[in-house]
């Protein structure tokens, strides 16, 4: 009896692994199932309704499977899946009723389809992603070199600014000012009644050049302005810079015989004190201690003249002083950042809380340290997303050894290092 059914079994053991053969045959080969599911991925931004366009990502990593689709609209049929583990991915860029754009994100994980015609749903999350934003600051300078008879340096100051679009921008035109007071301070300016909250107020504006198309800057990459666009590591500057600055895109020339004019594109100044004119400081200065900037883009259909336009400058009416500022409108601003020394001084903000709700710093002064923006999220080609939430505090990174294009950020094109 034994040796019968031992007969047996030896009889269908081929069959079985037929069988399995077959059957894993089928899973390699059959890429697409019978399965549909629907699946609804509701924004937590309140302001947006719709989430048609973003893109839906399934994968089953035991299979080696994965649908990439489009949301179509409120619920979007997924169709060709077959039973499994699947990881689930929404995400992508979609413009809110205000205008403003957001990258929205959600997933789940492990996630088991084993009913056909099942409802999923995906909450997507978002961040907003202005066009242009101020990515990187260092401000506070180097101590003094080994070289004898060298103090505290500060011409190694620059300023960043990263496409944080899915767009081409044209930088032509686009103004940088550092806002006033120079320093955070306890005794704030008096501005006219009159302003309302409409206005921020610089001591000083540059401008980029151009002629409208000269200075594009693609998704993905930023440019750099420096004070100074030299290599500072060499010994007659300071040897213990963190950064050659010599790859700027732009530089805000003084004409100080002492510090030539480099390679790097000459910002365009705009105003001190009243004056499209320089002034007598021998270099563009922004305090180590931690500045306000912005950058800030005049509509088409307007002109901005703060020299001539005298409704567009002020003086302190809480002092005697004659100085004058440039007014800035704020639906002008594309980003702002606000510097102190230390966490403390949030209390003497300078910039208005619409534009940057909190403040950045590093903690002492020539320390070769600086602030960097965090990354929110990637995009499909790698290309980083920078949070900004229009609060300094949560936005940046801080206390970081200073560094250009940091997260991967490209130079354009046009840099003059890069032409033969």
């Amino acid at each position: 009896m034994k040796s019968y059914q031992l007969f047996v079994a030896l009889l269908l053991i081929p069959v079985f692994f037929s069988s399995c053969e077959k059957f894993n045959n089928a899973s390699d080969a059959e890429k697409v199932g019978n399965y549909i599911v629907k699946v609804t991925a509701p924004s937590t931004v309140g302001t947006i309704t719709s989430t048609e366009g973003l893109k839906i990502v399934f994968q089953n990593f035991a299979e080696g499977l994965k649908f990439e689709r489009k949301l179509t609209g409120n619920t979007t049929d997924i169709e060709g899946l077959i039973p499994g583990i699947y990881n689930i991915s929404i995400s992508g860029r979609v413009e809110d009723s205000t205008g403003e754009v957001y990258y929205l994100a959600g997933s789940k994980a492990n996630y088991a389809i084993f009913k056909n015609g099942e409802a999923i749903e995906v909450p997507v999350a978002g961040v907003k992603v202005s066009p242009l934003i101020i990515s990187e600051i260092f401000f506070a300078g180097t101590g003094p070199s080994p070289v004898p008879n060298t103090g505290n340096y500060f011409r190694n100051q620059f300023y960043e600014v990263y496409n944080n679009s899915d767009k081409v921008i044209y930088l032509d035109g686009l103004y940088f000012a550092n806002l006033t007071p120079a320093a955070p301070t306890a005794v704030l300016p008096l501005w006219p009644t009159e302003d309302g909250n409409n206005f921020s107020y610089a001591e000083r504006i540059w401008k980029i050049p151009g002629n409208g198309t000269q200075y594009p800057l693609a998704p993905g990459e930023s440019f750099v302005m420096s004070q100074f666009a030299a290599n500072h590591k060499l010994p007659q500057y300071n040897v213990n810079s963190p950064v050659d600055c010599t790859t700027s895109e732009f530089e805000f020339n003084m004409n100080n015989a002492n510090f030539p004019d480099q390679p790097a594109v000459d910002m365009q100044h705009v105003f001190y004190n009243g004056s499209a004119a320089l002034g007598t400081l021998p270099q563009y200065l922004t305090s180590v201690l931690g500045g306000a900037y912005a950058i800030f883009k005049v509509p088409e259909n307007e002109s901005y003249d703060p020299v001539n336009n005298a409704s567009l400058k002020t003086r302190n009416l809480a002092t005697t002083s004659t100085t004058l500022y440039a007014k800035i409108p704020i639906r002008y601003v594309l980003d702002a950042v606000e510097a102190g020394q230390n966490q403390n001084m949030i209390t003497s903000k300078r910039v208005p809380s619409v534009l940057d709700l909190g403040m950045t710093y590093v903690g002492a002064t020539y320390n070769s340290l600086g602030v960097a923006r965090k990354i929110a999220a990637t995009n499909e080609d790698g290309t980083a997303i920078l949070m900004d939430t229009n609060n300094s505090t949560d936005d940046f990174e801080r206390g970081v050894v200073p560094q250009f294009r940091r997260h991967g950020a490209k130079m354009p094109s046009w840099n003059h290092s890069l032409k033969k």
